[in-house]
């Protein structure tokens, strides 16, 4: 068993994989967490339909992995991000855009402010599965 360094996020094979979604569409949100349901080893911790609950949220619910949309009922996932990196307590949050906003643009803003996996609300949400499933299975690393 290897030792984590304090705040890493890396997964035991006995943890569940903390997930966050921020979506502000009900019917969206009801449909992704259905699907996340599936995936053995996860934990939808919420639901945040606005970039303010999605902060307290964070504050009170720390998370390995945060999906998050760009259009929001209030404010949007990019503000969220930018707020999100100048907190170094969620510096190690795997952060994934899950959003019909896919513009070259908004894929280097949100890159900008550490999103690393970027996907397409209408046609890539198996990938989204496919990756929420392995990194429950090995965890996320460095």
């Amino acid at each position: 068993m290897s030792a984590e360094a304090p705040g890493t996020p890396a997964l035991s094979l006995r943890s569940a994989l903390r997930v966050l979604l921020v979506e502000d569409s009900r019917i969206i949100s009801d449909l992704i967490s259905e699907n996340l349901a599936r995936i053995p080893r996860l934990s939808l911790l919420g639901i945040a339909e606005t970039e303010n609950d999605a902060i307290a949220m964070l504050r009170s619910h720390p998370c390995d992995v945060l999906i998050l949309d760009i259009q929001l009922r209030q404010g949007n996932g990019i503000n969220l991000l930018r707020v999100l990196s100048a907190d170094p307590a969620h510096a190690q949050t795997l952060k994934i855009v899950l959003s019909n906003h896919v513009s070259g643009t908004y894929r280097r803003i949100c890159e900008q402010y550490g999103v690393q996996f970027f996907f397409d609300k209408t046609s890539e949400f198996p990938q989204l599965q496919l990756l929420l499933s392995r990194l429950s299975e090995n965890g996320i690393s460095d």
